[in-house]
């Protein structure tokens, strides 16, 4: 890596406005911006294409996919985790947070047995200089599981644990207030029969009675007191955004109703969406359009959840449905809105001083962005 990189001639977007410029970065940080192209001979052409901000990607479950690609196979841990990596830097996301499932809800699942090969998989891999993002650990704990409680105690004192959640997936909570829908869903994604699915209500609705509420405060508490992020989850009522804002949670995962999304910003929680959502152009389960939170200018932070390459798309997807086409705007909800929300300032924008960490995407003729080059801390990883 050379001590000093010029990358010139780009439509370089910062928080506030996009204008064509160079960046200067030296020792892994942005050491100067300016308008138009380098007349140094060693600066790197650009053509023209957009200059990003590194994207932060606080919520995704993609590791999973890697490290079972079909049902019943498990693959080994390190591959999957730099495969996944690969798949992480190539939508350019450079700080990753990867959401690990503490609890299960299927009633024949592995999620648990799971975990520690994951979790030292991913420790070992950034120890050793292998990844091309920078991995956090996002731990997402089902609060009507037994074993929740327990398990969150003992990862939590993970270094690379930086955000948690908390859901409850029984019957009458948050995005299944119907149980006429809880029974259709379950039903057809773990294949259960009348009679099973009648006893699996049955389990999860006295699991949610006898841990939720107790599981909730303990592990919010423990969290705000070791200074980390804590989210809710489904949230779809204003008394439910009440009740995350009075534990101290900051951030509002997939809110499902307008309702919910308004409370969270009354209450100063940070919404979070799928892109996904956005791209698609609604909810895969029929719940609230992240678009139309955007426009009503309620949405904060985009995550591509299960489909990484949705993030930058859908950044772009929003800037292009917005009157004038506010790119930064829309940049900000890849970039520097997830950083802060997960306590990371050293990130999250194209500002001297920061990591050098940076996204160079050719937009396609179908509008489409298509990533050409990555840069973490300077040094070019894709």
């Amino acid at each position: 890596m050379p001590a000093e990189q010029i990358l010139s001639n780009a439509q370089v977007v910062t928080a506030d406005r996009v204008f064509l410029g160079s960046v200067v970065l030296r020792d892994g940080l942005i050491v100067d911006i300016a308008e138009g192209r380098s007349q140094l001979p060693q600066a790197q052409d650009l053509d023209g294409d957009c200059l990003l901000p590194g994207l932060v990607e606080l919520h995704t479950d993609n590791l999973e996919k890697h490290m079972t690609p079909r049902p019943g196979v498990d693959w080994p841990s390190t591959s999957a985790v730099l495969s996944h990596d690969a798949q992480i830097i190539a939508a350019g996301i450079t700080t990753v947070f990867d959401a690990v499932s503490i609890g299960d809800v299927n009633p024949k699942g592995n999620r648990m047995q799971k975990l520690p090969a994951m979790l030292n998989a991913i420790a070992a891999a950034e120890s050793a200089g292998l990844t091309r993002a920078e991995h956090h650990l996002h731990l997402r704990c089902e609060l009507c599981h037994p074993d929740t409680l327990s398990v969150f105690r003992d990862l939590v004192e993970n270094p690379l644990v930086r955000l948690v959640s908390v859901m409850d997936h029984s019957p009458g909570q948050r995005q299944f207030v119907l149980e006429s829908k809880y029974r259709e869903y379950y039903m057809g994604k773990y294949h259960l029969n009348d009679e099973t699915m009648d006893a699996f209500i049955k389990l999860q609705m006295a699991n949610s009675k006898e841990y939720s509420d107790r599981y909730r405060a303990a592990i919010v508490e423990h969290c705000l007191t070791r200074g980390l992020s804590v989210a809710s989850h489904d949230d779809a009522t204003l008394a439910h955004v009440e009740e995350s804002a009075g534990y101290g949670m900051t951030i509002a995962e997939f809110p499902t109703t307008l309702e919910a999304a308004r409370g969270c910003q009354e209450l100063n929680m940070k919404v979070l969406m799928g892109a996904p959502n956005v791209v698609r152009g609604g909810s895969h389960s029929g719940n609230v359009a992240a678009a139309g939170l955007a426009a009503e200018g309620l949405l904060d932070i985009l995550s591509s959840d299960y489909y990484p390459a949705s993030l930058l798309q859908a950044a772009f997807v929003l800037a292009d449905q917005q009157d004038g086409g506010d790119l930064s705007r829309a940049v900000k909800m890849i970039s520097l809105a997830p950083a802060h929300a997960a306590g990371l300032s050293d990130r999250g924008e194209i500002a001297v001083g920061l990591r050098a960490d940076l996204v160079q995407a050719k937009k396609s003729r179908d509008g489409l962005p298509v990533v050409q080059q990555v840069w973490r801390q300077a040094k070019r990883v894709f």
